[in-house]
C-alpha cells in the first residue's frame, strides 16, 4: 500500500477533496499548487472572476491550513519547480491534477492552456522519471473522445478527433506518458473524467453557474436547447476510486487509462429542472445554439475501472445536487 502522496493541484476542486480524504485515511500527504493561500490568487487572470480567489482560498483552508498538510506553493510550468518538491517530499505516488480546465475558456483562450497543460505536464513526467517516483496518476477527461454517438465510450475507442484545444492537450498528455513508458518503463495511469460536479466545484461548470443565476432570478444560458447530455459524476464517487487505486499500487502499470464515469448520461435540461427543484426555485432559461467545441454526449465505460476496482461509490444525481446546493447555500448565503 502506497502511504507517502503528492498531490498537484490542490486549490482545485477535485485535488482539495482528494487530499482531505488522503490525510483522514491516514497517509502522509503533500499538496502543490500555484496558488496563494493567504489571498487565493494564481495570477492576474483571476480577478476577473469574483468568487474563484474566494473559492481556491477556503479549499486550500480547509484541506492544507486546517489538517497541517505540507504546501508547496510552484508552477509547475517553471522548469525543475515540481523535481524540487518531488525530491524532498519523495513520494510513492503523485496524483497529477493540476491543469487549466475548461472547453468554453480554449475557444476563448487556447494558448492559456499551453504552458500548464503540455510544458507543465512535461515537468511532472520528467520529474517523476528522473527521481524514479514509482507511479504517476494524472487526470485527462472525457473530452479527448470527441464527437460520437456510439455508447458507451470505451477506452480503447480511437481519440484522434479532438474538438477543443483543451481536448487536444487531453490527448497529448495520454500521448506523453505513453512515450515515457516506452522509453523509460514509467508507470502511469490517466483517468478519463466525466462531467465532475458537487461541493467546492469549478465556478466556470454548470452547476455551480446555473445555481447562482437561479438563485439570483438570472437568466441561465443553456446551449444545444438543453439537448445535450451529459455523464455527471459526484466528487466523492471520483475520489473513492483515485484513492482506490492509490492504495493498490500494483493497479498502475504501464501507461494505463481508465474513465471515471457511471455510464448514466443526463440530458440537461433534466439536469436544470433536479437543481432547480432543489433551489426551490425556477430558472429562467435563455436557450442558444449548440458550440463549436462542444460535444452532444458523453457516456463512460466503467468495465475497466470495475474490473480494477471491483466496484465503486455511485451517488444518484438528483441526491449529488442536494450535496451540492446545501453546500453552495451555506458558503454563498443571498441573505
Amino acid at each position: 500500500m502506497s502511504k507517502k502522496v503528492l498531490v498537484t493541484g490542490v486549490a482545485g476542486f477535485i485535488g482539495s477533496h482528494l487530499v482531505k480524504s488522503l490525510h483522514a485515511l491516514g497517509y502522509q500527504v503533500a499538496a502543490c499548487d500555484k496558488v496563494d493561500p493567504h489571498s487565493g490568487l494564481a495570477g492576474a487572470a483571476d480577478l476577473a472572476d469574483p468568487f474563484l480567489a474566494r473559492l481556491r482560498k477556503d479549499r486550500l483552508q480547509a484541506c492544507v491550513t486546517r489538517l497541517g498538510v505540507k504546501y508547496f506553493q510552484i508552477d509547475i510550468g517553471q522548469a525543475d519547480a515540481f523535481a524540487s518538491v518531488v525530491a524532498q517530499w519523495q513520494p510513492d505516488t503523485v496524483v497529477h491534477l493540476a491543469a487549466q480546465a475548461g472547453v468554453r475558456h480554449s475557444m476563448q483562450a487556447p494558448m492559456d492552456f499551453v504552458t500548464p497543460n503540455l510544458v507543465g505536464f512535461s515537468h511532472v513526467l520528467d520529474a517523476c522519471h528522473r527521481l524514479q517516483v514509482p507511479r504517476l496518476l494524472y487526470a485527462s477527461s472525457s473530452s479527448v473522445y470527441g464527437m460520437r454517438s456510439q455508447v458507451p465510450f470505451v477506452e480503447s475507442d480511437r481519440t484522434d478527433q479532438p474538438q477543443s484545444f483543451y481536448a487536444a492537450t487531453k490527448m497529448a498528455n495520454e500521448l506523453m506518458a505513453y512515450a515515457y513508458h516506452s522509453q523509460y518503463g514509467m508507470a502511469s495511469l490517466g483517468m478519463r473524467f466525466f462531467t465532475v460536479y458537487g461541493p467546492w466545484g469549478r465556478t466556470d461548470m454548470a452547476p455551480f453557474m446555473f445555481a447562482q443565476n437561479i438563485r439570483r432570478g438570472l437568466p441561465i444560458k443553456v446551449f444545444g436547447e438543453g439537448k445535450l447530455r451529459r455523464d455527471f459524476t459526484y466528487v466523492d464517487d471520483i475520489v473513492e476510486a483515485i484513492v482506490g487505486l492509490v492504495a493498490h499500487p500494483s493497479l498502475v502499470a504501464g501507461a494505463s487509462i481508465v474513465n471515471m464515469g457511471h455510464q448514466r448520461p443526463v440530458e440537461v435540461n433534466a439536469f436544470i429542472d433536479l437543481l432547480a427543484g432543489h433551489l426551490k426555485r425556477q430558472p429562467i432559461i435563455e436557450y442558444a445554439p449548440m458550440q463549436v467545441a462542444d460535444v452532444a454526449l458523453t457516456c463512460a465505460s466503467e468495465d475497466r475501472l470495475l474490473g480494477m476496482l471491483g466496484s465503486w461509490r455511485e451517488t444518484p444525481l438528483d441526491k449529488g445536487l442536494e450535496y451540492f446546493v446545501q453546500w453552495l447555500q451555506d458558503w454563498d448565503p443571498l441573505d
